[in-house]
């Protein structure tokens, strides 16, 4: 099994998955395109996954958990989740590496945002990427955009287990 990880948070891909961190020093084009974080290839599909971690643990997190969560509600972080996606598809496309559907899988790692908002925020991404095919297209560019938090992604991918790296000793805490 393979571990990829971003930031405090950590997932493991099941056997006959294959996955890598798509935003990093090897992208090579970070200075006109913006990535994803990992990508998942599987045997029938592949998923572009966004991550946002809101609870690190940091002095000031609660504060910027507060200010992403509000900006999240009002959909100015729209934009960005939008870009990052369309230009890892163009890169992906280029790369000839798109083969299969993809979906978008955004996970906002926040303990705080209620269903609503999870639910506002994937019909939001769906319409503006748009997901699934438009009548004038002969296929989607994205099969679906799915919005999660840690919670509901081990639910929905429990054989995706995403947790957040164990503290270090003398660690701050933002609770």
């Amino acid at each position: 099994m393979k571990t990829l990880e971003e930031g405090e948070l950590l997932i493991t891909l099941p056997e006959g998955a294959d996955g890598s961190k798509f935003d990093g020093p090897d992208h090579g084009l970070s200075h006109c395109m913006k990535a994803v974080d990992w990508i998942f290839e599987l045997k029938d599909r592949t998923y572009f996954v966004e991550l946002k971690d809101s609870d690190v643990r940091n002095a000031g997190a609660l504060k910027d958990a507060d200010r992403f969560l509000k900006d999240l509600s009002d959909g100015r972080r729209d934009t960005g989740f939008i870009r990052k996606f369309r230009d890892s598809l163009l890169y992906e496309w280029a790369a000839a590496r798109i083969q299969k559907p993809v979906t978008y899988l955004l996970i906002i790692a926040c303990s705080r945002p209620d269903p609503a908002l999870l639910q506002n925020q994937k019909e939001s991404l769906q319409r503006k990427l748009p997901a699934g095919i438009p009548k004038v297209w002969r296929r989607p560019i994205a099969e679906d955009c799915l919005v999660f938090n840690i919670k509901t992604w081990n639910e929905t991918f429990p054989e995706f287990p995403l947790a957040r790296t164990p503290k270090v000793a003398g660690e701050m805490d933002a609770s």
